[in-house]
């Protein structure tokens, strides 16, 4: 049986929503500002007991997976702000 293009986007959307891996804020990824994206998503990797490996890895990773998986799909002006994110968030960890 062959995969749809909306059974692939369900399936990135549910692993962006129900993933083992964090809990995340509903909208997290729409925010404007990309600082608070970059806590919400510290917060949601510090208070998850689901995550598999270090906070910052975690975090790093989801944040990664969503632009990935967006890919074309994603204006210039949001991947902009995502990628900003990833610098805030190295930020907040003190890793860059």
């Amino acid at each position: 049986m062959r995969a749809t293009a909306s059974h692939k986007k369900r399936w990135s959307q549910r692993v962006t929503e129900q993933s083992n891996a964090l809990d995340l804020q509903q909208g997290v990824f729409a925010k404007r500002d990309p600082r608070a994206i970059a806590r919400s998503l510290k917060r949601s990797a510090e208070h998850s007991r689901r995550r598999k490996s270090d906070p910052y890895r975690s975090a790093m990773s989801m944040l990664t997976f969503y632009i990935n998986r967006a890919g074309t799909q994603l204006s210039a002006s949001k991947r902009k702000r995502l990628e900003r994110a990833k610098v805030e968030l190295r930020d907040l960890y003190g890793k860059g």
